[in-house]
């Protein structure tokens, strides 16, 4: 019989939860001058560092969520949090209603975790007898095996590297390799920390799509990071940002554009000799007659700018297009700081 844990984990909507959680950290201050040598001995000093303060969240089974926010802002603690390798000071955290804390080893049979700058293979081995290590330590049935190795092979274009030895492996490469050997025991939910470091353009395109396939075709929940927000926009939907250790935005990607008023790139390409205005937008960059502007289109309505741009001298063509997510986060990270949200 199942215990009352199990039970309820197929019966919430809920895959992962925290609750006004709070984490912090001591870090010891060292001072390598003569007297401060001896302070350091007589009375040491630390700073107490809050990673996480009163954060609350839900993600839902079956979502991807991106979660961004600066360096050091707490993203890789609350990973960790989940995951359960790092304790909370105070609040609660449930995962597919297991605790991290108390329920770990039965937790860890449903989830999958990668960091970008870690690997689990084995640095001398061909990556092939990883994956069969984590077989048999993991209990993973022969059937279940060779299906989910039979998916991750063809999916991920790895069947040519089973053979080689880890540490003869591009970075892009292991990144491939790690998060093959992480979905081997088929996790409902997995977190992704940079799972696109160090990829280039195809692989990061197969990289991408395997993620959005096995969330569309098996449920996976992923919560995943990155500092590259292209990325991020086309994985998910939804997007939690942390800045300072306090949760400051959760919505879409669409609403996060909104705060900082609807950013818009509108691109004019002209007739030669000819140079357009568009009153209320910052020009960019120019070539070739060819113009690129920043536009806030909560201070002038596309209606209107289309209006102005009619009844220019020498349009050829316009085109507009959202800012790029980058920055629209920049911009939001720089009224932050000053205090404006």
């Amino acid at each position: 019989m199942l215990e009352k844990a199990q039970t309820d984990m197929y019966h919430t909507d809920f895959a992962v939860s925290l609750n006004n959680v709070t984490k912090t950290f001591t870090q010891w201050q060292r001072d390598n001058t003569g007297r401060g040598l001896i302070r350091n001995l007589i009375k040491p000093e630390k700073q107490t560092i809050t990673a996480l303060d009163d954060v609350s969240f839900n993600v839902r089974k079956g979502e991807i969520v991106a979660y961004a926010g600066p360096n050091g802002a707490g993203k890789s603690t609350t990973m960790k949090l989940i995951g359960g390798m790092l304790l909370p000071n105070s609040g609660d955290i449930s995962v597919l209603s297991l605790s991290p804390q108390r329920q770990r080893r039965k937790l860890m049979q449903h989830l999958g975790i990668l960091f970008g700058n870690r690997t689990e293979l084995w640095w001398d081995h061909p990556i092939i007898q990883s994956f069969e290590w984590k077989k048999v330590v993991w209990g993973i049935s022969d059937e279940l095996y060779k299906e989910n190795l039979a998916m991750v092979t063809e999916l991920l274009d790895i069947g040519n590297l089973l053979k080689t030895f880890a540490r003869e492996l591009s970075l892009g490469q292991r990144m491939k390799a790690d998060l093959a050997m992480m979905l081997l025991h088929s996790p409902q939910v997995i977190i992704l920390d940079e799972p696109t470091l160090g990829l280039d353009v195809v692989a990061k395109r197969q990289m991408i799509d395997f993620l959005k396939r096995i969330n569309r075709e098996n449920g996976v929940t992923i919560i995943v990071t990155s500092h590259d927000m292209d990325d991020l926009e086309e994985m998910a939907e939804r997007i939690f940002m942390i800045s300072a250790g306090k949760l400051a935005f959760d919505g879409s990607f669409n609403d996060l554009r909104s705060i900082t008023g609807n950013l818009t790139r509108v691109v004019v390409t002209m007739e030669k000799d000819f140079v357009p205005k568009v009153e209320g937008g910052s020009l960019l960059s120019s070539s070739n007659g060819v113009f690129e502007y920043d536009v806030d289109l909560h201070k002038i309505p596309v209606r209107e700018l289309l209006s102005q741009l009619s009844t220019a001298t020498g349009v050829q063509d316009v085109e507009i297009r959202k800012a790029p997510i980058e920055q629209v986060i920049a911009q939001l990270y720089k009224d932050w700081n000053s205090g404006k949200n």
